[in-house]
């Protein structure tokens, strides 16, 4: 095992809210490397059910233990945080936690885990969660303060969240969107496509993500319309917003949620991926993902333009960027008529300086730092 201090095999306790299930995205790249060293809980927000017992429903994927507490309906938050600090700490006894670091992706945790004394704490601010739809801004705002006042050290999901974030900690680090190359590299050599895809015409542009109010529907249905003889596919789960608001057109494909593992066999399918994002609050600091994974699946890619996507990708020629319909159909357009050697021989170059087992060895470096009180000298020499 790895250690997180000296020789110790701390357990790592990660506080979320998001779903381990719901999208295999940076949590889970990062907490399944992470669990190939030593034990990690990946303790879920409430699933609340009309007369329920408070309990905990526990289940193992990947080398991590899900914790899903399940609770009865209408509680307050002060009941809320009661139930939910009284069965972490039964699952803790019951695991025999004693030695561990805590790792926070959701700030509103610190009701329910404000008494747990952890051998460091991680915040890995992933997002702008005060941003997106429906969040209680003022009350994450205020318990991201008292999080960044008590964490050891802390991550950022992009170097623009970095930049909103950076003089309020001193030990804060930017950890922009990796990719597991190898993985959506298969989408290079697939032939044979998923039966819901392969019936699509082309040319297809795609997209694989969550589907809520951070996409731009208005760009979406524009270049649908503009261009009826492209056809656009999206994959993912719609969430935060009425299905009903989707554009619908004959050349517009929703094909549901994917499993990971079925991505490139859908990429290998799309003449061009697409990243068409809204430029809202929500956005102004998401780093996504998917930008180098289609790079690796040897996809051509036109983005909006989204400050992390703009650099480096954008500047560095690996990104097409366009925001209004004629200027994102036209990128389509010449992303369809490039060399697709010569454009997968730049991005392999890019993508050979990252990775998520590199991304998590950086970070698991400055948690080491952290708990045994070095971070200040460690954690310039770790990136």
């Amino acid at each position: 095992m790895a250690p997180f201090g000296s020789q110790d095999t701390s357990d790592l306790i990660c506080l979320s809210h998001l779903r381990w299930r719901f999208v295999f995205q940076r949590p889970q790249h990062l907490l399944t490397r992470c669990g190939r060293e030593r034990r990690v809980f990946f303790v879920e927000e409430p699933l609340f059910q009309a007369g329920a017992t408070p309990h905990v429903a526990r289940d193992l994927d990947g080398g991590v233990t899900v914790v899903t507490p399940v609770l009865p309906a209408g509680l307050d938050a002060r009941e809320n945080a009661a139930l939910q600090r009284s069965l972490l700490d039964r699952v803790m006894r019951r695991e025999r936690i004693r030695d561990y670091v805590l790792w926070y992706y959701t700030p509103m945790a610190l009701d329910f885990t404000s008494h747990l004394q952890p051998r460091a704490i991680v915040y890995d601010c992933m997002d702008e969660l005060s941003a997106f739809k429906g969040a209680p801004a003022a009350l994450l705002r205020q318990r991201e303060a008292q999080l960044m006042a008590r964490a050891s050290v802390v991550f950022t999901g992009g170097q623009s969240l970095y930049e909103a974030k950076r003089h309020q900690h001193s030990n804060i680090h930017p950890f922009p969107s990796s990719v597991d190359v190898a993985h959506f590299a298969q989408a290079r050599r697939i032939a044979a496509e998923p039966d819901d895809q392969a019936g699509v015409p082309r040319p297809r542009l795609g997209f694989f993500g969550v589907i809520d109010e951070r996409m731009d529907l208005d760009l979406i249905a524009g270049v649908a319309a503009t261009r009826p003889d492209w056809h656009i596919v999206m994959l993912g789960p719609v969430v935060k917003i009425d299905p009903a608001t989707l554009p619908a057109a004959p050349n517009i494909h929703y094909l549901g949620p994917k499993v990971y593992d079925d991505l490139p066999r859908y990429v290998s399918g799309w003449d061009v991926a697409l990243l068409p994002f809204a430029r809202n609050d929500a956005t102004r600091f998401i780093s996504p993902t998917k930008t180098p994974e289609y790079m690796a699946a040897g996809r051509p890619v036109v983005s909006t333009s989204i400050r992390d996507v703009v650099r480096p990708y954008g500047q560095q020629g690996l990104v097409r960027i366009a925001d209004d319909v004629p200027g994102f159909v036209a990128a389509c357009a010449a992303a369809m008529a490039e060399d697709p050697v010569q454009r997968n021989t730049q991005a392999d170059a890019f993508l050979r300086q990252t990775s998520w087992d590199g991304t998590w060895t950086r970070m698991r470096r400055l948690i080491d730092a952290a708990c045994t009180g070095e971070a200040g000298e460690t954690a310039a020499g770790a990136l």
